[in-house]
């Protein structure tokens, strides 16, 4: 057989059909939902394709209630998620960002917004804003918690790196690299003002997020802006 002929290409590309965990990664960059009459929270526009009898309700913000509408049109950030449910496979992607499967046992995460995938329907999400960033980031830095057992997938842009954060010694990212941190830590913003700042951006202000206290970060190798399109 010819080595680029459309037999070898199927081959090469083909669905794996020998495993049929709930939540599995197809590729580094696509998340397989086996769904046998269960109900699963996904990120709304990350379907790619389905087989089976599936259903899909629009659930509005990861958490309901007015504030979070209200939030999504200050900052254009909401992720909006989708109720999905029956029996069959999903299978799910966010423009080419790579998937990271993680199993929450009684705790919990604070994960950037825009890079929530899916989670279980077992997983509770309540969704907040950094109050301390609202002058700085036209709205806001809105971050989901998810807690509780169950399966979530997150995404990032390239390769997830995790700095470890220890008493005494603050750790302090880029808001927009920044991608989840562990549920114990509560960010504050830290903001330097200065001539060199200045001239480099339009605002006159630089900003991080500053994490105290013990626990960790996961950060990301690009600075992703909130408000483009998803």
């Amino acid at each position: 057989m010819n080595k680029y002929s459309i037999q070898s290409f199927i081959q090469e590309t083909a669905q794996d059909e020998t495993k049929n965990d709930f939540f599995q990664l197809e590729s580094p960059h696509m998340l397989e939902l086996n769904i046998s009459n269960q109900t699963v929270m996904l990120k709304k526009g990350a379907m790619v394709a389905y087989a089976g009898n599936i259903k899909f309700e629009r659930e509005g913000m990861l958490s309901k209630g007015i504030g979070n509408l209200i939030k999504k049109t200050v900052s254009g950030e909401g992720t909006t998620m989708m109720k999905t449910s029956g029996t069959g496979r999903v299978y799910a992607a966010d423009f080419e960002k790579r998937v990271r499967i993680l199993y929450l046992e009684n705790e919990s995460i604070n994960v950037n917004g825009n890079d929530i995938l899916a989670h279980e329907q077992s997983v509770a999400s309540e969704v907040k804003m950094m109050k301390s960033v609202a002058g700085i980031m036209g709205g806001g830095l809105f971050q989901a918690r998810l807690s509780g057992t169950g399966h979530i997938a997150i995404t990032t842009h390239g390769n997830p790196m995790t700095l470890i954060v220890k008493p005494g010694q603050p750790i302090y990212t880029d808001p927009n690299a920044t991608v989840a941190w562990s549920g114990n830590l509560t960010p504050t913003m830290k903001t330097d003002i200065s001539f060199k700042t200045f001239i480099g951006r339009g605002s006159g202000e630089s900003f991080q997020m500053m994490f105290e206290g013990e626990g960790w970060v996961i950060i990301q190798p690009c600075e992703e802006v909130y408000g483009s399109p998803q």
